[in-house]
């Protein structure tokens, strides 16, 4: 869960309808819709109900043509968590414990994402709407999403002209054969960091921290 306490206030008369800020805002809550009375064709129009107050746009705006507004009554975005074994599949398969903070700036947890796919976010932007993934720096927490989504057997498209969306960096389970082999004569054993992380992976919920203490010792 996140509370929102604040959202993007578009100033009309320094805005010139350059899209960025609709490019990099992680929910879509940006659109560029033609605005009577102002010069540019097209400026951009915050939509509320889906802002979540990130700064992503007001940061990157090249004109100052944003600021952020208090709101009058904070909100709350989130999901209902069920535990239940379909919350706890899609995780594992992601290689992701369920209770595994995948975005530090929110603390949004693995199964908060896999929740709100089984409850019908099929894109990341969706994924952040529902959860605040990615409203923190915007940038480095995709790629859990990603990983969730293609989990689930989805397989989003970046939409065109978006800044904040890039393709899935592989893991360690993905490294080939051959590779470890070579590499192994150099000090990697991609085999032993696999199962250790496969033993983080699948401690009982709850006890996560006491897994990784029990493999430190």
């Amino acid at each position: 869960m996140r509370l929102i306490n604040t959202m993007a206030v578009i100033l009309n008369d320094k805005c010139t309808g350059c899209k960025i800020c609709a490019q990099v805002c992680p929910t879509l809550a940006i659109t560029m819709e033609p605005v009577p009375g102002t010069k540019a064709k097209k400026l951009a129009v915050v939509h509320e109900e889906s802002c979540t107050g990130c700064t992503a746009c007001e940061q990157r705006c090249p004109f100052d043509a944003i600021q952020m507004a208090k709101l009058d009554e904070p909100r709350v975005i989130g999901v209902d968590i069920h535990q239940s074994e379909q919350i706890r599949k899609l995780c594992y398969d992601a290689h992701l414990h369920p209770e595994q903070i995948v975005c530090y700036c929110t603390s949004t947890r693995a199964e908060e994402v896999a929740a709100a796919i089984l409850q019908g976010a099929d894109t990341p932007d969706k994924i952040s709407m529902a959860t605040g993934l990615r409203t923190g720096c915007t940038v480095e927490c995709l790629q859990p999403a990603m990983r969730l989504l293609r989990s689930a057997g989805i397989e989003p498209e970046s939409p065109n002209g978006r800044y904040q969306w890039y393709g899935a960096t592989p893991t360690i389970w993905d490294i080939p054969d051959h590779v470890k082999e070579k590499y192994a004569q150099r000090g990697f054993y991609f085999d032993a960091d696999i199962e250790f992380l496969e033993t983080i992976r699948n401690a009982p919920q709850s006890h996560l921290s006491c897994a990784v203490k029990e493999e430190e010792e």
